[in-house]
C-alpha cells in the first residue's frame, strides 16, 4: 500500500515521540468475559500499564464487570452493533494516538510497540493485515470472505488493500475526529477506506491472527452482504467527494 500521504497534524504532537502515555486501547465489548480479561492484561503487561483502556459495552454478562476490575473505563450503551460501539469508543479518550482492538483475544497486543513506533515514523493510520501470514485459525467462510472484501475494496479504490475489516488499527486521534463515520456492521472497512481515499498516510503491517474465545456475534451472510454494501457505498462517496 502506498505511504505518500499528507500528514495529519495533532495538537498534542510537541517536540519528542509518543510514549503509551499518549495512548488509547478502545474496543467495542459485547457477552465477552471468555477472553476480556486475557485482552485487558496483555494491554497492561505490553504498556507497563501506561495505555488508556476504553470499553463501550452492552453486554449482559460479566464483561464491564471484568473490564472495570482490569482499570477500564466502561461506557454504557444499549446495544446497537458493531460500528456504533466503535465509533463511540474511538471518539471518546483524549489522547492523540488511538488503537482498536477486538476483545475476543485474536489480535496481537504485543505488536502495540510496532503500531506506534510506524505512528511515530509519520503514519497516520496503521493497520493490522491478518491475511497475510494465512490466518490459519480464522474459519474458511470468513477468510474467504475478507479476501473478497479486500478485493472489492481494492478494485473500487483503484488501490491495492490486503485486508480492509482487521480490527485492530492505530490511528492518529486527528484522523478519527475529521472524518465523519457513517457506518455499523462496515465500519471497520470504512475506518480504512476513507483515510486512504483522503490522502492520509495509510500503512498496512502482517500481524499474526489466533482463535478467538467465546462465540462469534457476526452472521456470516447477513453480517458480510451489510460489509461488501458498506464497501461499495463507502468507497463511491469517497471518489466523488
Amino acid at each position: 500500500m502506498s505511504t505518500q500521504r499528507v500528514r495529519a497534524t495533532d495538537d498534542e504532537d510537541a517536540s519528542g515521540e509518543y510514549t503509551f502515555d499518549d495512548v488509547a486501547v478502545v474496543m467495542g465489548t459485547y457477552n465477552e468475559e471468555a477472553a476480556i480479561g486475557s485482552v485487558l492484561s496483555d494491554i497492561d503487561d505490553v504498556t507497563d500499564g501506561r495505555a488508556e483502556v476504553v470499553c463501550v459495552d452492552g453486554s449482559s454478562d460479566r464483561t464491564p464487570e471484568i473490564a472495570r476490575e482490569h482499570g477500564a473505563t466502561v461506557v454504557e450503551q444499549e446495544p446497537q452493533g458493531y460500528g456504533v460501539a466503535v465509533r463511540e469508543a474511538i471518539l471518546t479518550p483524549d489522547r492523540p494516538v488511538v488503537v482498536t482492538t477486538d476483545c475476543d483475544d485474536t489480535y496481537p497486543m504485543e505488536r502495540l510497540p510496532d503500531f506506534l513506533a510506524e505512528i511515530n515514523d509519520g503514519a497516520d493510520v496503521v493497520s493490522g493485515d491478518r491475511l497475510y501470514y494465512g490466518a490459519e485459525e480464522m474459519p474458511g467462510m470468513n477468510k474467504l470472505g475478507n479476501e473478497l472484501f479486500a478485493l472489492l475494496a481494492s478494485v473500487l479504490m483503484g488501490e491495492r488493500a490486503h485486508d480492509t475489516t482487521t480490527g485492530m488499527r492505530a490511528y492518529r486521534r486527528s484522523v478519527v475526529q475529521k472524518i465523519d463515520w457513517t457506518e455499523n456492521t462496515g465500519l471497520s472497512a470504512e475506518l480504512l477506506i476513507r483515510p486512504l481515499m483522503r490522502g492520509y498516510d495509510v500503512r498496512e503491517r502482517p500481524i499474526p491472527y489466533d482463535e478467538r474465545k467465546g462465540e462469534t456475534k457476526l452472521d456470516p451472510f447477513s453480517g458480510g452482504a451489510a460489509i461488501a454494501k458498506s464497501i461499495a457505498k463507502v468507497a463511491l462517496e469517497e471518489r466523488v467527494r
